[in-house]
């Protein structure tokens, strides 16, 4: 193979997809991997994409280990989220100069594997440090098996979940005799009639959502609906199109019945979303958890998170992603490294109580049954999210930041803004996901 088709190919690993084209001028950053200058400069370099608040819960974390181990240093790097953190992480590891510890998106984890760019983790050393599949939320460590072989630790599950307006909720008559958490509710129309309550209530409307601009967000909340009527929409690593066509133009017209009559606005950005729910004009709040840090801010604001319940199929489903650790594979790694990423990798997970502290759910059961997680609020209330996790399909083209769920998403957006009918819906997402299905992966993929 000649180098461009490598160096391509390369692109399209740590991208997830080579159709757009936004890929395909490398910038000195993405180059560096290339050239082999990635010095041993600590006993473990670990490469992670955190900023904001996760970034400064990293960095606790991170100290902690080197408080535990002062003989051994630690070189952390956060690199650009997205596309150009994992276009860095296969080019370094592809050129034999990867991280010792790095971070990914278990959506990410199928195409990693697959290009063999990730060492199996019974060869890194962590089941001997007690790290093994019963001590884990069992849906991330399904997710981070790989035709059999476990290629990631987990760290967290980060679920799509349901905010709400305490005292907007005990006015609508929604909070259960305890007044901790919302009244049991199941199917759409005791979700719509919950979220119609809300508006009587005296809110502008009864629910919101970042819209406008946001496809990730509404690929997140589409997905939550759909799949609890039916399958992933490709199966066959990505291969094939496997719409159920009546379930699909029944999560459309469901998430219709909640914009058509104004119960929740039609479009709106991130920002609108944020000043709704932060001044009390909407009831629930439908977002990842990882917004929580930012609403404590907000001086008056009650509100509490939960679980979606149940909706249009007869379980509840919680969209989900997980960050995880990952050792990429490295030829040159001496055993004495290794023993060193496992022992980084063991910290990070027993003091994950720090890193539930931006909203996210402790994979490693341990903390997720302790006092020091189990006395963070509302974390301790949708833990069950995590347990009903449904990820992306599998495919080399899905996952955190894809231009897939960039695609898929804008038709989404259509349907919320009301500019496309459930009919129409479907088949304009039967083009969107045909242009990934019929494109030639950048490896093979089972």
């Amino acid at each position: 193979m000649s180098g461009a088709m490598t160096r391509r190919r390369l692109l399209a690993l740590g991208g997830g997809l080579a159709l757009t084209g936004g890929l395909s001028a490398c910038a000195s950053p993405l180059a560096s991997g290339l050239t082999g200058s990635q010095p041993n400069t600590a006993d473990v370099i670990y490469w992670n994409l955190f900023t904001g608040g996760d970034g400064a819960n990293m960095v606790l974390m991170e100290n902690a280990f080197r408080k535990q181990h002062p003989g051994v240093t630690l070189e952390a790097t956060v690199l650009g989220w997205g596309n150009p953190y994992y276009t860095k992480l296969a080019l370094a590891t592809a050129s034999g100069t990867p991280p010792d510890v790095g971070i990914s998106h278990l959506s990410r984890l199928p195409l990693l594997a697959a290009a063999k760019l990730l060492e199996p983790v019974e060869n890194t050393g962590v089941t001997d440090l007690g790290i093994t599949r019963d001590r884990f939320t069992p849906a991330a460590w399904q997710k981070a098996t790989v035709d059999g072989t476990v290629y990631a630790v987990p760290l967290d599950t980060h679920p799509f979940v349901l905010y709400y307006n305490v005292d907007l909720a005990k006015k609508a008559g929604l909070l259960n005799a305890a007044g901790d958490g919302l009244k049991p509710m199941k199917g759409a129309h005791e979700f719509v009639d919950a979220v119609k309550a809300m508006k009587d209530a005296g809110a502008k409307y009864g629910a919101a959502m970042s819209i406008t601009g946001d496809p990730a967000t509404a690929w997140r909340y589409f997905s939550m609906i759909y799949r609890g009527l039916a399958g992933p929409v490709v199966t066959d690593s990505g291969t094939r199109i496997d719409i159920d066509t009546d379930a699909m133009r029944e999560t459309f017209a469901f998430m219709q019945s909640l914009t058509g009559p104004g119960l929740m606005p039609k479009s709106l950005n991130g920002s609108g979303a944020n000043v709704l729910f932060s001044t009390g004009k909407a009831g629930f709040l439908f977002d990842g958890e990882w917004q929580i840090p930012s609403y404590r801010l907000v001086k008056g604001l009650h509100f509490n998170v939960v679980p979606f319940p149940a909706l249009l199929g007869p379980k509840p489903v919680a969209y989900a992603d997980s960050h995880a650790l990952v050792v990429p594979r490295n030829a040159n790694r001496s055993p004495e490294r290794t023993a060193n990423a496992a022992r980084f990798i063991k910290s990070l997970l027993d003091h994950s109580a720090t890193w539930a502290q931006g909203g996210h759910v402790p994979a490693w059961l341990p903390v997720q049954r302790s006092k020091a997680f189990l006395d963070q609020s509302p974390q301790r209330n949708y833990v069950q999210a995590a347990f009903n996790a449904q990820y992306d399909p599998v495919a080399w083209y899905t996952g955190a930041g894809s231009d897939f769920q960039n695609t898929v998403g804008g038709t989404i957006i259509e349907v919320l803004a009301g500019r496309l009918g459930p009919r129409s819906a479907v088949a304009a997402m039967r083009t969107d996901l045909k242009r990934y299905t019929t494109a030639r992966p950048p490896v093979t993929m089972k």
